[in-house]
């Protein structure tokens, strides 16, 4: 895809992290000759040839003075639940949104794409698109859904502004260590049962496949576009599992874990932590286990987005580029 740039520098808030270091190569290849800059708290898991890594975080105003109208790309986000404190979700996530926008403002910017979370519309059976109510049931939820707000409140004040939200389901691909890294190393141990039921709709997406999303939308002839990213199909925790199966020859498993016996579980684990011993299984995480997000691309589809993957091919993809290893 070849980008139209407006300006020649685009600035990445959360360049460091998995998505957006993805977004910085995807940038850095499609726009080689524009001036590319990460902003982020922490050092880069991996540094992308030609970017510009400064330290800060968004917490604080931002002080840089040498910028002016950049296309902005606003990841930066405290995204893991749980795993936090309800109040650390709105600290970063709503008054980050507010530097960033304030940032934005001063520096003349006139594109922002900003990522919110399917977290906005809480767990569902009933298939969702970009119109259906938004009913967070977490802290991270309400947080993204009030930082949506103060992104669209840059928009409405200044002229010739566009602005891009995109609500991404779960996302996997190389160096992302979450929920599907940790599935796959299960899966190639022969330990995972499923948590509950066999038919939990979980809906996700390729790191590349949404990146390469953010950049249609950036070349929409559209002042506001916001959508949900996912695979148009609905993939459940036994299909997840049968295609790792058929892409890395992983044994499909059979095993049903009873959500009470699942509670027990994370009750003990979570007995554990108060004498010290620290793990992430906690009941909260296991119920989240067994709630459906079931989020349609409905605006995406709609504005002519031709996905170039589909989820066996995006394992195939992160199997080749990881050297089998998933990680």
């Amino acid at each position: 895809m070849n980008v139209f740039a407006a300006t020649n520098t685009s600035i990445v808030f959360g360049g460091a992290g998995f998505i957006g270091t993805q977004l910085l190569k995807q940038l850095s290849a499609d726009i080689p000759s524009h001036r590319l800059i990460s902003v982020d708290i922490r050092d880069p898991r991996e540094k992308v040839p030609g970017v510009e890594y400064r330290r800060h975080d968004v917490r604080e105003p931002i002080p840089f003075d040498d910028i002016d109208l950049p296309d902005i790309y606003n990841l930066a986000a405290v995204h893991t639940t749980p795993g936090h404190e309800d109040w650390e979700y709105f600290w970063t996530n709503v008054l980050g949104a507010t530097n960033v926008c304030d940032f934005a403002t001063r520096t003349g910017c006139r594109f922002l794409l900003f990522t919110s979370s399917i977290s906005v519309y809480g767990p569902t059976e009933t298939p969702l698109s970009e119109d259906s109510p938004k009913e967070p049931n977490s802290a991270y939820g309400r947080s993204k859904f009030q930082a949506e707000g103060i992104h669209r409140t840059w928009f409405a004040n200044g002229a010739d502004r566009r602005l891009v939200v995109v609500r991404p389901a779960v996302i996997f691909g190389p160096g992302e260590g979450g929920n599907f890294t940790r599935l796959a190393r299960l899966l190639a141990r022969g330990r995972f049962v499923y948590p509950g039921r066999k038919d939990t709709i979980k809906a996700c997406g390729y790191v590349g496949e949404l990146t390469r999303s953010m950049l249609f939308a950036r070349n929409l002839d559209s002042p506001e576009f916001t959508y949900n990213f996912a695979y148009p199909e609905r993939t459940t925790t036994e299909s997840i599992c049968a295609a790792f199966s058929d892409v890395a020859g992983f044994d499909i498993p059979k095993l049903v874990l009873p959500l009470p016996a699942m509670l027990s579980v994370g009750l003990s684990f979570e007995l554990l932590n108060t004498i010290g011993i620290k793990t992430s299984i906690n009941r909260a995480r296991m119920r989240k286990l067994v709630h459906s997000t079931n989020i349609l691309p409905t605006a995406l589809t709609n504005a002519g987005y031709t996905f170039e993957t589909d989820l066996p091919e995006a394992l195939r993809r992160w199997k080749s580029e990881s050297d089998a290893t998933f990680v």
